[in-house]
């Protein structure tokens, strides 16, 4: 495994997968709340955690998370109203934030329906005033995926964004997709306190394997997400690990 990938845990299914995302969750945000007072998540879109949202939406989750001290934020968002059917944050709305007792103000979204650069701006911003001083949030946990290209956040391969060391949230302008975006930008990422990616699917094998065994890991975005002191983890799906020989 190339140093610096992380823990990597295999997973049988999706469904036991995202329960120990939302374990991992439940307990640094008990740890975070317990020390301060908030806990601070970026969470992301697709349909990858869509399971992890409908368990914190659940009773069982529901009532154990401290949902008034956690504070909910985007790694990205679509150009799109948040009622859109391709919004992430009426993805992350139905499944759970419509359901638990977070308060409306602990609700940092990305205003998707704005023009990007006006978005990003404006998120900017927001992260800034919420943690304070002029250098770069701590979140606590940031969630993410990958995509079959090795993307993350709406960070792709080749994109200039790849190189952006000054803001913390920019547009994303992404050939392959048909929406532009807003996202976090590398350096963000980098500084959380956990970075948890969740990678289901056969499809996604061999970039994983050119991440975390290939030495390939600065071709891909999400292998560029490695934390300067944080912890990194990676749970993976039986069949994204096929090609892993290093996989717990």
């Amino acid at each position: 495994m190339i140093q610096g990938a992380g823990q990597i845990r295999v997973f049988h299914d999706l469904e036991t997968l995202s329960r120990a995302a939302a374990d991992l969750l439940f307990t640094l945000s008990h740890m975070a709340t317990a020390a301060r007072g908030t806990f601070t998540v970026a969470i992301s879109g697709g349909s990858t955690p869509m399971k992890l949202y409908s368990l914190l939406g659940s009773k069982e989750y529901r009532e154990k998370i401290p949902w008034k001290g956690v504070h909910i934020f985007w790694a990205d968002e679509r150009a799109v109203p948040k009622e859109h059917e391709e919004s992430n944050f009426k993805l992350a709305n139905d499944a759970f934030l419509s359901k638990v007792p977070l308060p409306e103000e602990n609700i940092h979204r990305i205003a998707g329906e704005k023009d990007p650069e006006e978005a990003a701006r404006e998120y900017e911003e927001e992260i800034r005033t919420f943690f304070g001083g002029s250098g770069l949030p701590v979140f606590d946990l940031v969630i993410l995926g990958m995509g079959e290209d090795g993307h993350t956040a709406s960070l792709f391969p080749g994109s200039p964004v790849l190189n952006e060391r000054s803001r913390l949230a920019v547009p994303a302008y992404p050939e392959t997709m048909k929406t532009q975006r807003v996202t976090l930008t590398l350096p963000v990422l980098k500084q959380a306190a956990h970075v948890l990616f969740l990678v289901p699917g056969s499809a996604k094998a061999q970039i994983l394997y050119d991440i975390l065994e290939g030495g390939k890991e600065d071709q891909y975005p999400a292998g560029l997400v490695r934390p300067v002191s944080g912890g990194l983890e990676w749970l993976i799906e039986r069949e994204a690990a096929a090609k892993l020989s290093s996989a717990e």
